[in-house]
């Protein structure tokens, strides 16, 4: 199923990203976090995409066991980082074959070491290409990022919106953003995408909080901020850990609520492998 065909019905679309694993133990705990999260029953699910290697190689894999074996519909992440054409098109077809139909391009972070992200040879440099190209070449259903808060790379918010519009613009058919935790910056960014004409469905991406130390480094990293009252909130429980869970819990219900009431086409949330916390939101919603 194409997921855009999810955002046809007025009831929200939930989904839930992972990542692959790198260790026999850790890819057999992700399998129970599906099974366990596929009693929600998700309108889709994410896999992350690593350059290079078994890991770009196990996210084909997953996705085509998440459809094959799980019944669960899959949406790869594919970036441009250290792939020439050639590879991505080699991953394309790949995913073509096991009957995958939807895929998030992303023009990916720097590898690992690097200061910046660097043009492969042959390749792409930026989504919008990765777009054209997959466009140009397939029939998937295309979903690309967007960023509430700007992407950590953009001179300013309106610069960022207009990369965002010539992405849309090469055949986006909806929108994820980054993590963020002010739900009001996700209403000001869609008023300001919807005035340069991108309809596209925007989905927020909620990361509900299982770590001080871990939110505080992924938010340094995508460019997101931690409101003055999380923040206080965070610094009061950071060494209790049970007490994080269930601040991360309140939070994100809270958000989330306020989101769909405001008109958000659903939630799609970034689990990190793990199942407890977003199935308490998700059961919070629910009531």
């Amino acid at each position: 199923m194409r997921i855009s065909q999810c955002f046809a019905t007025e009831k929200p679309v939930f989904s839930f990203e992972f990542f692959p694993p790198k260790t026999d133990e850790a890819l057999a705990g992700l399998y129970r976090t599906l099974g366990e999260l596929a009693e929600l029953k998700p309108s889709f699910v994410s896999v992350t995409y690593g350059a290079g290697g078994s890991t770009r190689d196990l996210t084909v894999e997953l996705v085509s066991r998440i459809k094959g074996e799980i019944g669960l519909e899959p949406m790869a992440h594919l970036t441009c980082v250290g792939h020439g054409r050639a590879e991505i098109a080699a991953t394309l077809d790949r995913l073509q074959e096991a009957s995958i139909e939807n895929v998030l391009a992303l023009r990916g972070d720097p590898p690992r070491g690097a200061a910046r992200f660097e043009r492969p040879a042959d390749g792409f440099g930026y989504a919008y290409e990765l777009v054209e190209f997959v466009r140009a070449n397939y029939g998937f259903c295309l979903g690309a990022a967007a960023y509430p808060e700007r992407h950590p790379e953009s001179t300013d918010s309106e610069a960022d919106l207009r990369n965002l519009k010539n992405k849309v613009d090469r055949g986006v058919d909806f929108l994820l953003t980054q993590l963020f935790f002010d739900p009001q910056a996700y209403f000001d960014f869609v008023a300001r995408a919807r005035a340069l004409d991108i309809t596209q469905p925007i989905v927020p991406g909620i990361m509900p909080i299982t770590n001080a130390g871990q939110v505080e480094r992924f938010t340094s990293m995508c460019g997101a901020t931690i409101p003055p009252e999380l923040k206080a909130k965070l610094d009061a429980v950071r060494d209790d850990d049970t007490a994080v869970v269930e601040l991360g819990i309140e939070w994100a219900t809270n958000q989330c609520r306020t989101l769909l009431r405001g008109g958000a086409p659903g939630v799609h949330f970034y689990t990190l492998n793990r199942s407890h916390s977003t199935q308490r939101v998700f059961q919070n919603l629910q009531r």
